[in-house]
């Protein structure tokens, strides 16, 4: 079929209990026409898309015929109440508190025969049917929901097992010799011969109950810990925003109330609502809570700044530019939550096992009855060995391994200004052994800087910066920009020039402080007979050979200094290189720079002169990513421009720098919130370390499942230890993974 026009919906999912149900939830989606679908089990959301024949209604009413719920979720609010979250918890905590406070005295009474008094089976009894039915109602009710629609899943297997145990222990008390007073019944870890008339298996239906009720608490509690750097995210907003009116008036509203083209007031101390520009004021802004960046950023009016980050200084009035699921803390939410609902291969690998596991397990405690009954084992025999197998067989850790630990790895990244777009991307980052970096804007700062300056003989420094940042103050270049910056930092305030004139292509002149000022190229001096001194032409010749921009001072008729002007290399930027190189990755530097300026920058951040690609067209930068890949290298892609955009989503990885434009964002496969390169070598080593932890979980999972089934089917498993095995597989999957968040950058 082919597919003109499709959409993609999420949906939120109701009712899953294991990794079974996501997988049969996905399979009766993609059998509608038109359709694809992902479940995830740790979320519980779906991702489905589909033509634009097929309504969400459509989707929600296949799913609630699988036996399940489902719903479109609401947009995520920051203050949000998580009410059925809360619920579910709830349920689960008073059912497991009730399970263990009544199911101890029943296994503690089966193991210690000391504590079997003459009527103690009946006690057993009446501690155990509350676990059974009460405790255990979630595992019965979702069994039989599967039941009417043809299925089964690891509800299946517990709520039979238990329910077996359960009803032998039944029979054996009012119809077998187990309810004689006085008897014995010696608690065993391997499974005895016999008809099993006498025998009770009441511990072993309570206590399968409370394991089972405990990891699955456990799971739901790491689950809402694991997706907590979404709601952490979403928690930086502003909630209230203080609009001003084109008539001056200015009114309190909710933040979602907020339009594009508002203008809005910020004062000191209060976050600002959405991603604007400033219109009125200056301030030093805190980033720190969203990029990382510990120093604050000086704003002036036409300057952008981003929703949830912090005024630290003086009121500012500041136009909205996005609102809403456009802004930038929106878009990291979102990235976030894709990541998050995404399956690596082996994923789906594992809840493709996960759908067919359950049927075969059934088969095989069939079997296993069938198996020991035939060698003359004996009824009770033959019937605990199958319910060890049905209990011991909960896929649930298989379909935790790779979910929970993708929740916590990209909920740490976001904590750390890192954004893993998918899953897919944790097995690029293992293969990369070359990293291309762009210049501008990633290893450098992307704007002019004034770096030197070099005076004549008597002449004084500062004398040079406030005449020569004076008249660069009053122009727009960028480069008279670098100058005035430069000035400014170093002494605060500069005079204002008199006759100030632009001679295109050649610099400015004018009057400051009754000083005849020029600035500009060394052609500019020579058109008022003045030539550069000796040693100042040295230095100018030595800094265009290293690719920088040198502009020359003149006043009262001599020639006084030279200035060096370029995009100044970013201070971390050295550190960065050789953490990649750490980490096993050769750095190419890519720029469409003169080979002067790029041997400069790699020369200054440690790449070697032969790892230099310069002169190279923003269109041909693809090219270069595609010869390195014809070569045999897998690469990573460093950029943060639009001219960037082709090869991030042509490289085998894309890191795309947070500071930079969207296209480059939206191609790259991670985003570094931070514009420090360090984070590049950070979001490399997190990924990898979240692969590894996928890895070790499946492995987990996977060799558990292999070693334990044979144990139970072999008779060497009490059925409650196997419960106890199954659940603590859970828990320790959730348990590696959420090792994650202690995750540090370097």
């Amino acid at each position: 079929m082919t597919i003109t026009a499709a959409a993609e919906t999420e949906l939120a999912i109701g009712g899953m209990t294991c990794a079974s149900c996501a997988a049969r939830i996905e399979k009766k989606l993609k059998r509608m026409d038109g359709v694809t679908a992902t479940v995830n089990y740790a979320t519980e959301k779906a991702r489905v898309t589909h033509a634009a024949g097929v309504s969400v209604q459509d989707l929600i009413a296949t799913v609630e015929r699988t036996g399940y719920t489902a719903r479109e979720p609401a947009p995520p609010q920051p203050s949000a109440p998580e009410d059925g979250e809360s619920d579910e918890l709830r349920s689960l905590r008073e059912r497991l508190t009730t399970a263990a406070v009544l199911a101890v005295p029943v296994v503690a009474m089966a193991m210690v025969p000391a504590l079997q008094f003459e009527y103690w089976q009946w006690l057993s009894l009446t501690l155990a049917a509350p676990v059974v039915t009460y405790a255990g109602w979630p595992f019965h009710k979702a069994a039989f929901t599967n039941a009417r629609h043809g299925a089964a899943t690891m509800d299946t297997l517990t709520s039979v097992g238990t329910t077996a145990a359960f009803g032998w222990s039944l029979w054996a008390l009012f119809l077998g010799t187990a309810g004689t007073p006085g008897m014995k019944h010696p608690f065993e870890l391997t499974i005895a011969r016999g008809e099993g008339g006498g025998n009770l298996y009441l511990e072993a239906a309570a206590g399968v109950t409370a394991f089972i009720l405990a990891g699955r608490y456990f799971e739901a509690r790491s689950k809402r810990k694991a997706g907590a750097a979404l709601k952490a995210l979403l928690e930086l907003g502003a909630k209230d925003v203080t609009v001003v009116h084109a008539d001056g008036h200015e009114q309190t509203v909710p933040v979602g109330e907020l339009k594009v083209r508002d203008r809005f007031l910020v004062r000191p101390g209060e976050k600002i609502a959405t991603d604007g520009t400033v219109v009125e004021g200056s301030s030093a802004v805190d980033a720190s809570m969203l990029t990382g960046e510990s120093m604050p950023v000086e704003v002036v009016p036409g300057d952008a700044v981003t929703g949830a980050t912090l005024n630290a200084g003086g009121r500012l009035v500041v136009e909205a530019t996005r609102v809403g699921a456009d802004t930038q803390l929106a878009r990291m939410a979102r990235l976030v939550e894709d990541a998050q609902n995404g399956k690596s291969a082996a994923q789906r690998l594992a809840d493709r096992i996960s759908a067919v596991f359950v049927p075969v397990v059934i088969a095989l405690a069939l079997g296993t009855l069938g198996f020991w009954l035939g060698n003359g084992a004996g009824t009770a025999a033959a019937f605990t060995a199958a319910v060890a197998v049905l209990i011991i067989a909960c896929p649930c850790a298989l379909g935790l391994a790779t979910p929970t630990a993708l929740l916590v790895g990209t909920g740490r990244g976001a904590q750390l200004g890192i954004l893993i777009k998918g899953p897919e991307v944790l097995e690029s980052t293992r293969k990369v052994d070359t990293v291309v970096l762009d210049k501008t804007g990633t290893v450098t700062t992307g704007r002019m800087t004034l770096l030197a300056m070099h005076t004549a003989h008597g002449t004084d420094e500062a004398e040079v910066l406030r005449l020569a940042g004076a008249l660069e103050h009053a122009s727009e270049h960028p480069v008279a920009r670098a100058v005035a910056d430069g000035a400014l930092e170093k002494l605060g305030s500069l005079p204002v020039p008199e006759d100030f004139a632009n001679v295109p292509g050649l610099g400015v002149q004018g009057i400051v402080d009754g000083h005849a000022v020029l600035v500009g190229r060394e052609r500019l001096l020579a058109d008022w007979a003045m030539e550069l001194p000796g040693e100042l032409r040295l230095r100018k010749d030595a800094a265009e050979s290293a690719g920088r921009t040198v502009i020359a001072v003149a006043w009262d008729g001599e020639a006084r200094a030279v200035l060096e002007v370029a995009d100044a290399v970013k201070d971390t930027s050295r550190e960065a290189v050789t953490r990649l190189r750490g980490l096993g990755l050769t750095p190419i530097l890519l720029t469409g720079d003169n080979r002067a300026v790029a041997g400069s920058v790699a020369r200054e951040v440690g790449i070697d002169p032969g790892q230099v690609i310069a002169e190279v067209l923003p269109q041909d930068k693809v090219d270069v990513v595609k010869r390195l890949q014809a070569k045999g290298r897998s690469v990573a892609m460093v950029g943060d421009g639009v001219n960037d955009a082709a090869a991030l989503a042509q490289a085998d990885l894309g890191l795309a720098m947070g500071t930079g434009t969207d296209a480059a964002i939206e191609a790259g496969d991670l985003t570094l919130v931070r514009g420090d390169l360090r984070a590049a070598a950070d979001a490399i080593r997190l990924a990898r370390r979240t692969l590894g932890t996928i890895r070790s979980n499946l492995f987990w999972a996977f060799a558990y499942n292999v070693a334990a089934l044979p144990l139970a089917a072999a008779g060497l498993l009490n059925p409650m230890l196997a419960g106890a095995a199954m659940a603590f597989s859970s828990v320790f999957v959730v348990g590696n993974s959420l090792r994650l968040r202690a995750f540090r950058a370097a």
